[in-house]
């Protein structure tokens, strides 16, 4: 059993930058599949960020060159660093975890994913 835990949220104004984590617990998470999702309110929850086993990473068009996303495997983290942000960016973000995964040009659908933390907000104001 994986256990994903997010921090690092809060409120910031246009043009800030927050770095959220993900402390990942339960078993070594170096061949996960790992990934950043987010929901706006009354909106559906999207793919922001995803990072292979291997180290190769992909984005949404909409953060392509403000977000990065990385991983510390001696410390079982994930992280989002964001930057430039804009109030577009304003949602409720999760980490998620998986296995069997297939690298592609565009993050994995939600559904492929099968651990999850539990939400950190970001406001962008």
């Amino acid at each position: 059993h994986v256990q994903l835990v997010e921090s690092g949220g809060g409120s910031v104004q246009a043009g800030g930058s927050l770095r959220l984590s993900c402390a990942i617990s339960g078993r070594p998470n170096e061949n996960y599949f790992l990934a950043w999702f987010r929901q706006p309110p009354g909106k559906e929850r999207e793919g922001v960020a995803a990072v292979a086993s291997s180290g190769s990473t992909t984005y949404t068009d909409s953060v392509k060159g403000r977000f990065t996303i990385s991983k510390d495997n001696a410390n079982n983290t994930l992280y989002l660093q964001m930057t430039s942000l804009e109030p577009e960016d304003t949602a409720m973000y999760y980490c998620a975890a998986g296995v069997n995964v297939r690298a592609r040009d565009y993050v994995p659908p939600a559904s492929v994913f099968g651990y999850w933390g539990q939400g950190t907000q970001v406001t962008v104001s």
